[in-house]
Parts: C-alpha cells; sequence; structure tokens
C-alpha cells in the first residue's frame, strides 16, 4: 500500500521505516527541512540500533521517501498514520496541539477516500475527536475513517518489537477499516487484536500504567529489602518464576524514566480525574518513582557527609541504555542536587553526551570516556546499565580512583565479585560492600 507518515520521532521514523522494510511505499512528513534532507541521506535524527542501515536500505529499494510536503505524501497515500508528539501539559494532561494541527493538514490536503490512523498516544475519545476535527474542515468531499493502533515499541529495541512484537490493536468503529490495518500489518506475522477505538485507547494507558507500576513495587520491595537485610534480586527472580506474575520489569533500581512511562502515568492519572475517578494507586506510583531517584543520593551523602569539593564520576546519562533520550532521566536531578551540594561532578554516556548538554546542569563537565571520567574521583554513581559499563574490567575502579566506592542505581554488578575485589559497593535493595569495616575502619 501507499502510506503515509506525519512526525518523524521515536515511533512515525521507526514505524515508518519498517512498514517499508515489509514491502509497503512509505513517504515520511516533517516540517524540519534540514532534518528531511538529513533522512533522505539515511542518516536518523534519534539513536535507534539498526534503524540506519534499515532506512538507506528502504530508500535504496524506493519504498522508503521524506519530504516536507503534506500534499506531496498525501495524494497517493491509501493510509495516513498520525505519528506527532503529545507533550505532558503542566496539569499531567496531553497537549493535542500537533495532533490538531495534523487533523487539519489531512483535512486540507487529502483529495480522496483514506483511513487515517493514530499511532500518537492520545487520551480516551481523542480519535473521535480527529474525525470531527478532519471532517468540519475537510476541502473536498471525500471519506475518512479512523483507526487507533497504538505502539508498544521500547527505545533501544524499536526495530526488533516491530518484528517480533506481542500484538497489534486495531480499534475501529469501520470492521473494513479495521481490516485495512489488519492487511498492512500482516507480513509481521504478529496477532492482532482487534476492539473499539476507546478501548484501543485505553489500552495503550494501562499497559504503560501497569510496567510502571511493577517498577515501583519492586523498588517498594527493594527498600525494604535493605532494612531486612535480604537481597531484592532473589526476591524478584523468586517472584518472577510465578507466571501470574513474570520475571519482566522487576528489576530494582532507581526508577523509570523516558518519553512514556512518566508522561503517560500522569495522563491516565488526569483522565481518570476528568471522570471524577481518584486513581489513587497509581498516583503512588508516580510517587515512589520520584522519590526513588533521591535514594542513591542518600547513601551518597550517609558516606561522605558533605560533598563539598568531592569529585563525582557518573556513568550514564541517557533514561535507558540503547538510546540517547534524556526524557525524565534521572541523570538531570541527581547531578544537578550533586552540583548544588557543592561537588565537581563529571559524566560520561557512550551515546547521549551531546543530547545530555541540553539538559544537564552547565556546571557538570563531560569526559570523553569511562576511564576519563573515573580518574581521581572519590565515588562514581551509575545511572545507566550500559553494557559498556556492566563488562568493564572491575580493576579499572581501583586502578584510576582514588579510592574504588561505587554507588549503583542499576545493580549492574555481582555483590560478591565486588567484595572479593575489595571494592566499597552500594547498590539497591541488596546488602552494602563496606571494605572499609572489613578494614576496621
Amino acid at each position: 500500500m501507499n502510506i503515509a507518515v506525519v512526525g518523524t520521532g521515536y515511533v512515525g521514523l521507526v514505524t515508518g521505516t519498517c512498514l517499508s522494510e515489509i514491502g509497503h511505499h512509505v513517504t515520511c512528513i516533517d516540517i524540519d527541512e534540514a532534518k528531511v534532507n538529513s533522512m533522505r541521506k539515511g542518516i536518523s535524527p534519534i539513536y535507534e540500533p539498526g534503524l540506519d542501515e534499515l532506512m538507506k536500505k528502504n530508500i535504496e529499494n524506493k519504498r522508503l521517501a521524506f519530504t516536507t510536503k503534506h500534499s506531496e505524501a498525501f495524494q497517493s497515500a491509501d493510509v495516513i498514520y498520525i505519528a506527532v508528539g503529545t507533550p505532558e501539559k503542566e496539569d499531567g494532561s496531553a497537549n493535542l496541539a500537533f495532533v490538531e494541527q495534523v487533523a487539519i493538514d489531512i483535512a486540507t490536503g487529502i483529495t480522496h477516500d483514506v483511513v487515517v490512523v493514530t499511532k500518537s498516544t492520545v487520551p480516551v475519545g481523542t480519535n473521535h475527536w480527529i474525525k470531527e476535527t478532519i471532517q468540519k474542515h475537510l476541502v473536498h468531499p471525500v471519506k475518512v475513517e479512523i483507526v487507533s493502533n497504538p505502539e508498544f515499541l521500547r527505545e533501544g529495541a524499536a526495530i526488533y518489537d516491530s518484528f517480533h512484537g506481542d500484538r497489534i490493536v486495531v480499534g475501529a468503529d469501520n470492521p473494513i477499516a479495521a481490516d485495512v490495518i489488519e492487511e498492512i500489518n500482516k507480513p509481521y506475522g504478529i496477532p492482532v487484536f482487534k476492539t473499539d477505538i476507546r478501548s484501543a485507547e485505553m489500552i495503550k494507558y494501562a499497559a504503560n500504567a501497569f510496567l510502571a507500576t511493577k517498577i515501583s513495587f519492586i523498588n517498594e520491595i527493594s527498600n525494604i529489602c535493605e532494612r531486612v537485610e535480604a537481597n531484592v534480586e532473589d526476591v524478584a527472580v523468586g517472584m518472577g518464576l510465578d507466571n501470574r506474575i513474570g520475571s519482566q520489569f522487576l528489576n530494582a533500581g532507581i526508577g523509570y524514566g523516558g518519553s512514556c512511562f512518566p508522561k503517560d502515568t500522569k495522563a491516565l492519572v488526569q483522565i481518570a480525574g476528568n471522570v471524577e475517578y481518584e486513581f489513587e494507586l497509581l498516583k503512588g506510583v508516580i510517587e515512589v518513582n520520584k522519590k526513588q531517584q533521591s535514594i542513591l543520593l542518600t547513601k551518597l551523602q550517609d558516606r561522605f557527609g558533605s560533598l563539598e569539593g568531592k569529585k563525582i564520576a557518573v556513568l550514564g546519562l541517557a533514561f535507558k541504555p540503547n538510546t540517547d533520550d534524556m526524557r525524565e532521566a534521572a541523570s538531570i536531578p541527581v547531578t544537578s542536587h550533586l552540583i548544588e551540594q557543592g561537588a565537581n561532578v563529571i559524566a560520561y554516556d557512550p551515546v547521549a553526551m551531546e543530547q545530555a548538554k541540553k539538559f544537564i546542569h552547565p556546571n557538570v563537565s563531560f569526559a570523553s570516556s569511562t576511564e576519563e571520567a573515573l580518574k581521581d574521583a572519590d565515588a562514581t554513581l551509575i545511572l545507566t546499565e550500559w553494557s559498556e559499563f556492566k563488562d568493564l574490567n572491575l580493576n579499572t575502579f581501583k586502578l584510576t580512583m582514588k579510592q574504588p566506592i561505587i554507588f549503583d542505581g542499576r545493580n549492574c554488578y555481582d555483590i560478591e565479585v565486588m567484595h572479593n575485589k575489595g571494592i566499597e559497593y552500594y547498590s539497591m535493595g541488596r546488602p552494602a560492600v563496606n571494605t572499609r569495616e572489613k578494614a576496621g575502619v
């Protein structure tokens, strides 16, 4: 089919590229001319493993194109995907300004019947509002059907998820429109679940809210484990062996971040509030996540007292590995707090350094390697579990730091190994490895 995708962020660019890979002719639209020119060369504006290669392949095969002109893309499109951002407003609700503009652009730009597919995460009822907006501004007497087709892509694994997803959700009031979207996705070989539009919209929020709940739950268990001298990793394994619970999203740490969980949990609380329902559980999840980031700092201050003049190395800035996304990253408030406490902060991330400079406190210094960040540091904080850090020769801490003292917000290392290495090590929900006590300090 001929497909137009409006928006080239994580969702739009990955969706468009993968749809071209399974045989469709896709034109992606973005109003940023410099960005479009770069994408035409197969250069992705976002860091996503495997995306550049897939883009180049399908551009060469003439299945993937980019333009700044909506009319050019809409001219031959059978289906138009909306994949623009829905950023969070101050009250936690979703800002639909970009979605509204796309709806108007569609209405004024189409000259034949189309199916409009919403990939953007939008509040319940938005797809019906999109249809009303399109019909209100239609220039030509054409028929438009709306389908909700929420995405479930993980940043850093979005290409893999596109081809190996658990399900594809299709919400439509018109069964023929639903069949069109099912047919488009058929080459993926992923089960399709059809439902009504409002339920499809709700599924996206409910899924993300549940995963965020699992994360906050295990973090609360982690905090209890520290007080009762249990090991949260063993607790999580024991829990995860129960098929009713499962092992995913039971990794204790300093909380979730990124573009989805923080935004979607707050939006769902707002959606509930709009119908006069207090979503107390989800409010608790959000509050737990907020305080979780400060726990590592508390451990650091308990160990050192004053941080004035201390050199603190920070490993990892992105909210998770395999992405350069800094949205809601724990590194932002953590490094700001360290600077406020008088510490000298030097940070390193394998991918997110340039993005980080837009968000991180201006007094933070940046290193060009792990070793440079660690050199003569009084302590190290690990905030992102990049493989580069997890696979690091642990002697590097001993050879480069003033003394090896690590505060690990992602539980990257085995505590027994750290004990045997003689490294002072504080992690989340596990016993501390305190080499000072061993030495009788």
